[in-house]
């Protein structure tokens, strides 16, 4: 048998359970409840404005889709020579289009702004010196037949034109003894932009030399002077070029030049020192090599890859152990990313590199993207000897496109091969 047995509970505690109430009022309850109310709605709101954003692009994209040429996918004259990345692209061309559509919008050349501010520097520098050509260059030129011995003498620079107001000229001359190959030597690329004549031939530089530094002087007394032997397979005068570059000094090595002189050896009766006086002209590149090059964007991880596959190059006998490294670099919105470089290889008629390099881009608008590759040779067995074989550039500029850019824009995450003239 159970027995119940009732406790009766203190006062105290009954009394504490009954003063226990909520410490807000009635208005601070309901304020309460209405804010959470109306971030509700916010929510929702936002919600649906997203799913109809979502909607209209989707049914915009659709509607304008346009079929990509499949010709453009991958442009290769040499298929076989393109390394790791000889076949052709497999991307669809469903897949392609959108993709496509969204890369025109970010690099369609109508997406640059009207004013010529954003003009890089070297672009500026470029048209000064373009329009700015004055002055001329007196030098002395002599060549030794029982030697084979050839003298250069550069005496003076006159009527010189100041590129700036705030700073003086420094002017010194650069020189360049250059000899072409055999003009029936096909090239692996051309050259199809209008008003550019595709060279027939690479020129090579046999030596390269440079006055001193005269500060403060538009009329600059030189008074340098150079020789060299010329090999004998290169002793046929009718092959040489000196060309010399007037160019005002910069410490951070970026050099105006303010003209040049050209001078066809094999032109001149040079067999007793010719002093000559040449009106500066406006400055021309030279084809040196070739460069063979790959570019894949990535426009989910906003990266571009730049493979160095191939370069090619006429074998210079300054030093017989010779390797060659490329430094690349990419500016895009006047905003230059860190510049890397490649391994070393040794040097041959065709140096293969097959080296690929990653570059981040900046998640804005790309109005201005420049690809830019240096050539560099170096002695192995010295050091601290280098010297510039060729530079070139790929890219979107604010006038022109390049066709490269355009063809590694249309094939989305797929690498696109093809040959670049080195100019120096």
């Amino acid at each position: 048998m159970v027995t119940i047995i009732d406790h009766q509970a203190p006062t105290g505690l009954l009394s504490a359970a009954g003063e226990l109430k909520m410490p807000f009022s009635n208005v601070v309850k309901y304020s309460i409840l209405a804010i959470s109310i109306i971030l509700l709605l916010l929510a929702l709101g936002i919600l649906a404005w997203q799913i109809f954003r979502c909607f209209t692009q989707t049914h915009n994209t659709f509607s304008h889709q346009d079929t990509v040429n499949s010709d453009l996918l991958y442009s290769d004259e040499k298929p076989s020579t393109a390394g790791n990345y000889s076949a052709p692209p497999s991307t669809k061309v469903e897949d392609v289009s959108t993709e496509a559509q969204r890369l025109s919008r970010c690099l369609t050349q109508a997406s640059f702004p009207s004013s010529e501010s954003i003009l890089s520097d070297g672009d500026i520098r470029e048209q000064e010196t373009i329009k700015k050509v004055e002055g001329s260059l007196r030098f002395s030129v002599y060549y030794d037949h029982l030697q084979s011995r050839l003298v250069v003498t550069v005496l003076q620079a006159e009527g010189l034109s100041v590129q700036s107001q705030t700073t003086s000229l420094q002017p010194f001359v650069k020189i360049l003894l250059m000899w072409a190959g055999s003009e029936a030597e096909e090239l692996e690329y051309s050259k199809e932009e209008e008003g550019e004549v595709t060279p027939s031939a690479l020129w090579t530089v046999l030596q390269e030399w440079r006055t001193r530094i005269v500060k403060g002087s538009c009329n600059p007394l030189f008074g340098d002077q150079f020789s060299c032997i010329l090999q004998e397979d290169k002793d046929e005068l009718r092959h040489i070029s000196l060309r010399m570059e007037v160019r005002d000094f910069d410490k951070y090595s970026r050099h105006t030049v303010l003209g040049e002189v050209r001078i066809p050896l094999g032109q001149l009766n040079i067999s007793y020192p010719l002093e000559l006086q040449e009106d500066l002209q406006i400055p021309q590149k030279n084809l040196v090599g070739e460069v063979l090059l790959s570019l894949r964007f990535l426009p989910t991880s906003q990266r571009i890859e730049v493979g160095l596959l191939k370069v090619r190059t006429a074998l210079t006998e300054m030093c017989p152990d010779t390797a060659l490294y490329a430094r690349i670099s990419v500016q895009c919105n006047r905003s230059k990313r860190r510049y890397q470089k490649t391994s070393a290889v040794a040097s041959s008629p065709v140096t293969v590199f097959n080296e690929v390099l990653m570059f981040s881009l900046p998640d804005l608008t790309l109005e201005q993207c420049k690809i830019s590759v240096a050539v560099y040779e170096t002695c192995t067995t010295k050091k601290s000897n280098k010297r510039v074989i060729g530079q070139l550039n790929v890219g979107k500029e604010k006038s022109s496109e390049d066709e490269h850019w355009t063809l590694m824009v249309r094939s989305v995450r797929q690498p696109v091969a093809k040959w670049h003239g080195l100019l120096i």
